[in-house]
């Protein structure tokens, strides 16, 4: 029952002969709500689609409740950072719905009533029935974001993997959106890729700092304050968080940060 829902052990990966993760290892609870931060082009996206199975890793392993990335894929629900479906298509967002009920292999037919069903009630979760028959250029940045989870949890995953999901939401729409993650948190595992480091601090049970290499941190260690002076992490054996964690003074992280 304690088994992690997510066991990376000593994995690096390459691409083109750079190094993106070097000796990276990751253990995920059930139940967690982790933040995954860390400056851009640190591997943030790249060890999620280690997690989905996508790549596979030069060496180490990535383990998914208990089995291979690839064969837990199933039970993965994943919401990219840049969504590949052209606003002005007419299609609606039950109809973004229901391609999450398609596999791999599977070819778009005309679905079943209790595939229609699943996803109406996948929408009514996320508060998102009423806008079913709605094309889905016609819903704001939030209300699309939402549509698109719904798409990742039609297939009822026991982890929720997310990259950038605030992009282009303003505030508000930002902070209602955490607070649906926080309500979701009570049925699946979640990781949330993100650069809203206070906002949402106030939602997460810990922090995955990325850069090359991972330094995580529970619940217990991190403040909205650590994530803010912490901010880019660095790919050193010491991570800024551990410096403020330990009660070092603020000079002394400056002068680590130098």
């Amino acid at each position: 029952m304690n088994d992690p829902i997510v066991d990376i052990q000593d994995v690096t990966f390459a691409y083109n002969g750079e190094t993106i993760l070097d000796s990276v290892n990751l253990a995920i609870p059930p139940g967690d709500f982790m933040a995954m931060i860390g400056p851009n082009g640190g591997g943030k996206t790249t060890l999620l689609r280690l997690i989905l199975g996508l790549l596979n890793p030069l060496r180490g392993t990535v383990r998914v409740m208990g089995r291979s990335a690839r064969q837990a894929s199933s039970s993965v629900g994943y919401v990219p950072q840049n969504v590949h479906i052209n606003n002005s298509f007419p299609i609606t967002a039950m109809d973004v719905v229901l391609m999450g009920k398609l596999g791999p292999k599977t070819r778009w037919t005309r679905r079943s009533a209790s595939d229609r069903k699943e996803a109406r009630d996948t929408l009514e979760k996320m508060e998102m029935a009423a806008y079913g028959d709605k094309k889905i250029g016609e819903l704001s940045g939030g209300q699309r974001q939402r549509v698109f989870i719904a798409r990742a949890l039609v297939t009822r995953p026991r982890l929720l993997l997310l990259d950038e999901p605030t992009a282009g939401i303003d505030t508000k729409g930002q902070a209602d959106f955490y607070r649906l993650l926080k309500e979701l948190n009570r049925d699946m595992t979640i990781v949330v890729v993100s650069h809203d480091l206070l906002a949402i601090s106030r939602y997460v049970k810990s922090v995955a700092c990325v850069n090359r290499r991972l330094h995580y941190h529970d619940q217990a260690e991190i403040t909205g304050e650590m994530l803010e002076t912490m901010y880019p992490c660095t790919a050193e054996e010491v991570c800024p968080v551990e410096l403020v964690a330990h009660g070092l003074p603020h000079r002394v992280l400056m002068e680590h940060k130098e």
